[in-house]
């Protein structure tokens, strides 16, 4: 890429020089820069040139969200480093992007039109002039925007053609196209043609304003669309800095999708667009030094619970300490009984036994891989909603006014103590038809390994009911108490809902979902709480499978040539039947309130 300060990129490189005096910046706390103390130094001296559009030796300075901080918290540093640059160094100064004032300064072509030239006349006039410093023109600085965005990314696609072909078709493409009447097909994207003569190639050179959008792997496929109609061939392309992940998994699932691929690991994944993009034509692509993920820490010092080691984590629930508790425990439970799902999926997939499995395998496993990312994070969420919790509870309630901001910080809280455990059942329940297929078709030397996934996210489910009523007594908001009253947990078989008032014959609010585990409402109020005690006994009757039944579960989905349904053995309700082959030569087990099928026999 060429820049209009000096030529090819790594020819000359114009810096910017913050010098400090020695003690000032000694004595000084970190960030703080004595007035006065701050002098820009362009090195080179000659006017700039290049192809990059620029409007000054600072062109832009962007404040982007990447982890942890918000894009109002971005604006609120776009205004104060617009400000203090300003201010020290007496240069001109907008705001564009979401921290622009006016709607004319949102987008940074509108703010360099005309360019470093056109500045002396620009600044002059009252539409123009900058939200911060003079309104003279700099020679030796220009002018610089600053701002809060999305990631942006700088994508380039390489043509063997001219630089003008190239430009027309950045012109079919960006967002602007060829002005107000002729606009460009790819919404959030700017585009220029231009020639690299160190590499004897032309570049469709854009800018992705907003990847969720237009993608990434969008922007090349219709850039090859245009080439091939123009007869042009595409070798490659480049990105210019860092890049999301999410960027590059996206295009990963779009390649995979198109070709009827089946990659579940991340590196894999990249590796895959990096070939289908030709991201390595010009030189090497290295994900751990260009996906900006890889580089950002993703907590500061104390690092988030699904970070630590397994006997780390185990350590710290087993600490003097309200947090971790049995919320964290228990995504931590579902968790790996949704990545024992995947595991029995990867078991039976490819092995050439189960080869007619395939496509069934490529269907189930994906769920469970994506369920376990998810629950993992609500690990720390759960945490993270207590913490919160207890924020609140320190506030100050002198006053009414420190007491009303006190009960709705509280609330809001609570509310969030809800939701997390929420987002773990329904997380789980999306899981059980899924899993019920795996049973039936599955590797039967896994299936000791499944019925552990079954009872992982049983335990997941059980802590998730008991964190709910637990902070649910305490919301004062009856309409979303009533909101969450009606919402339904769906157990193992998604004919039995867990739901939180007592159901049908059942006087016991926990139908199903837990075995032999059901919670007894109290005798003095006739409602579950969580002082309720916790029943042992057997389930209600109308979720007990009569003894010699057809089990309802096996619909012959499994195998070619499986039968429409399996005889079941006689046992007491909850108990666990010790899997043995059928007849047809299936296995059968007890998992939760139902009988179900773990691995093809033979």
């Amino acid at each position: 890429m060429r820049s209009r300060w000096g030529g090819a990129a790594g020819e000359r490189i114009k810096a910017l020089s913050f010098r400090l005096p020695r003690q000032e910046h000694q004595d000084q706390g970190a960030g703080h820069v004595p007035a006065g103390g701050m002098r820009p130094q362009l090195f080179g001296g000659e006017e700039p040139g290049g192809e990059h559009p620029r409007m000054g030796t600072l062109d832009v300075c962007p404040f982007i969200p990447v982890r942890g901080v918000s894009m109002d918290e971005c604006v609120l540093c776009a205004q104060a480093f617009g400000q203090r640059l300003a201010e020290e160094l007496d240069v001109p100064v907008y705001l564009y992007g979401e921290a622009a004032r006016t709607d004319s300064r949102r987008t940074l072509p509108a703010i360099r039109a005309g360019e470093y030239e056109a500045l002396p006349k620009k600044l002059q006039q009252a539409e123009w002039a900058p939200d911060f410093g003079p309104s003279s023109f700099v020679p030796s600085w220009g002018a610089t925007a600053t701002g809060a965005r999305k990631f942006l990314i700088a994508f380039n696609i390489n043509l063997l053609s001219t630089k003008e072909q190239a430009h027309r078709i950045a012109l079919n493409l960006r967002e602007q196209g060829r002005g107000k009447d002729q606009p460009g097909r790819l919404k959030k994207v700017q585009g220029i043609g231009w020639y690299l003569d160190e590499k004897n190639l032309a570049q469709v050179s854009t800018n992705l304003l907003d990847f969720e959008v237009t993608a990434l792997h969008t922007v090349y496929e219709e850039t090859c669309r245009e080439a091939q109609e123009l007869s042009l061939p595409v070798v490659g392309s480049q990105l210019v800095g860092l890049v999301p992940l999410k960027a590059l998994l996206d295009a990963a699932a779009f390649y995979c999708e198109k070709e009827n691929l089946f990659i579940l690991e991340e590196e894999q994944r990249i590796r895959l667009v990096v070939s289908r993009l030709g991201l390595d034509s010009l030189c090497p692509f290295s994900p751990k030094e260009r996906i900006i993920e890889y580089l950002v820490p993703e907590r500061g010092p104390e690092r988030g619970l699904g970070s630590k080691s397994l006997r780390a984590f185990v350590g710290e629930v087993g600490a003097r300490s309200a947090a971790p508790g049995g919320g964290s425990v228990a995504a931590a439970a579902a968790a790996m009984g949704a990545a024992l799902g995947s595991m029995v999926g990867l078991m039976t997939y490819g092995r050439r036994q189960f080869q007619p499995l395939d496509a069934t395998m490529r269907r189930l496993i994906p769920p469970f891989r994506e369920a376990s990312a998810k629950l993992t994070a609500l690990v720390d969420s759960d945490a993270e909603a207590f913490a919160a919790y207890l924020e609140a509870m320190r506030l100050p309630k002198n006053t009414p006014e420190e007491k009303d901001r006190r009960t709705a910080a509280l609330q809001e809280g609570l509310r969030r103590a809800v939701s997390v455990p929420l987002t773990l059942a329904e997380t789980v329940a999306s899981l059980w038809p899924a899993l019920q297929e795996l049973a039936r078709c599955g590797n039967l030397a896994c299936r000791s390994d499944l019925q552990v996934a079954a009872k992982a996210l049983e335990t997941g489910v059980f802590g998730a009911y008991f964190n709910v009523l637990i902070n649910l007594r305490d919301i004062t908001d009856e309409a979303f108490k009533d909101q969450v009253s009606r919402r339904q947990v769906w157990c193992p078989d998604p004919t039995w809902g867990l739901d939180l008032q007592p159901q049908g014959d059942c006087d016991c609010p926990w139908a199903a979902g837990v075995g032999a585990c059901c919670l007894a409402s109290q005798a003095e109020t006739g409602t579950p709480g969580p002082s309720s005690p916790v029943c042992l006994s057997d389930p209600p009757s109308h979720l007990q499978p009569p003894a010699g039944s057809q089990d309802p579960g096996c619909t012959g989905a499994g195998l070619p040539g499986d039968p429409a349904g399996v005889m079941v053995p006689e046992a007491s309700p909850g108990s666990v039947v010790p899997p043995r082959p059928s007849p047809e030569g299936r296995a059968v087990t007890w998992v939760g309130t139902q009988f179900v099928h773990v691995g093809p026999g033979g």
